[in-house]
């Protein structure tokens, strides 16, 4: 007897119904995967963080020039948004647009396609019974691991940012703000606030998708996600977004003020980034580092609610199909 199974029939023995299930099967959506998959999502995600941020520069603008000097910038988001434009004018709101959108462009990428990535490679390591009943900490490891990675893109585009926001006779612009550091810095001067852009994304981004993450699965316990409209799911996202957004910026908030004093000159000769760390978390203090949380409430809660919309609908638009769901 041979050992070679004969495979399963495909007719059901009716034309009529196999063609029927042709037709379904046709029309059915194909499910990606690999490449074709996660390309797509890091296209998403690139898209959505650099509108978002983009979008937003002039709420950044104000934010970081609180941080910067809050002893002149102290009248909240709206006075401080007075200021800038009767000091400088309405041009200034825009300063640093362009190195905000190529930043956030490639960090969304690797960001969001990182973090389809990894939550995938966890499932495959530990099975998906064991990701499902332990997703919390899949969340948090992908979205770890995603962000360093997105963080080695985005650090040279924001350290240019920052340093024309805080120096507006620095540069033109991100091409010749981001020639002029390496130029007179090198590698170094892209870099030197790497450390705390870790110690404020990476916790940021991990509060971001657990939260976001855990308020989307309860409400769709009491909605059908199956048979809840597009817009239903696309308010769902700005919602789940929103609450996690402000959830991100407490978490990070004083990591981001440091990021933005790290960046705003260059360390005395032979100081080195621990050092300056140190040095400026001690000057702040805990009062200090949250100098701008409204500013920065408004500004990530927007963001992020706009991020998960955005990234839901472009992914529906050019099918990033195929990804696996290990919310209960």
């Amino acid at each position: 007897m041979s050992a070679t199974g004969t495979a399963p029939p495909t007719s059901t023995g009716s034309t009529k119904v196999d063609a029927i299930k042709e037709n379904i099967k046709a029309a059915a959506p194909q499910k990606l995967s690999g490449l074709a998959l996660y390309s797509r999502f890091a296209f998403a995600g690139a898209v959505c963080c650099s509108v978002t941020h983009g979008g937003l520069t002039p709420v950044d603008v104000v934010k970081t020039r609180i941080q910067l000097d809050p002893v002149t910038y102290n009248r909240g988001l709206i006075g401080g948004f007075r200021q800038v434009i009767a000091n400088e004018g309405a041009g200034a709101l825009l300063t640093g647009v362009g190195p905000t959108f190529a930043g956030y462009f490639l960090q969304g990428a690797f960001k969001f396609g990182g973090y389809e990535f990894f939550k995938q490679q966890a499932i495959f390591m530990v099975g998906y019974e064991n990701a499902v009943q332990n997703r919390t900490a899949v969340y948090l490891v992908s979205s770890a691991f995603a962000e360093f990675f997105a963080d080695i893109a985005l650090c040279p585009l924001e350290a240019t940012r920052i340093r024309l926001v805080s120096e507006p006779t620095f540069a033109s612009g991100l091409v010749s703000g981001f020639s002029k550091i390496a130029k007179t810095e090198g590698l170094g001067g892209f870099y030197s606030g790497f450390g705390p852009m870790l110690f404020k994304q990476v916790p940021y981004t991990m509060s971001k998708f657990v939260v976001y993450e855990k308020v989307a699965e309860a409400i769709y316990k009491r909605v059908d996600k199956a048979t809840a409209s597009p817009g239903m799911q696309t308010s769902i996202n700005l919602g789940s977004g929103l609450i996690a957004g402000f959830a991100a910026a407490l978490v990070s908030q004083p990591a981001d003020t440091m990021l933005s004093k790290i960046n705003k000159s260059k360390g005395a000769p032979g100081e080195g980034t621990t050092s300056r760390l140190i040095k400026i978390a001690k000057e702040l203090g805990l009062r200090g580092s949250y100098s701008g949380i409204g500013a920065r409430l408004f500004m990530v809660g927007t963001i992020t609610a706009g991020q998960f919309a955005i990234y839901g609908d472009i992914k529906k638009a050019i099918g990033a199909e195929g990804g696996v769901e290990i919310a209960k």
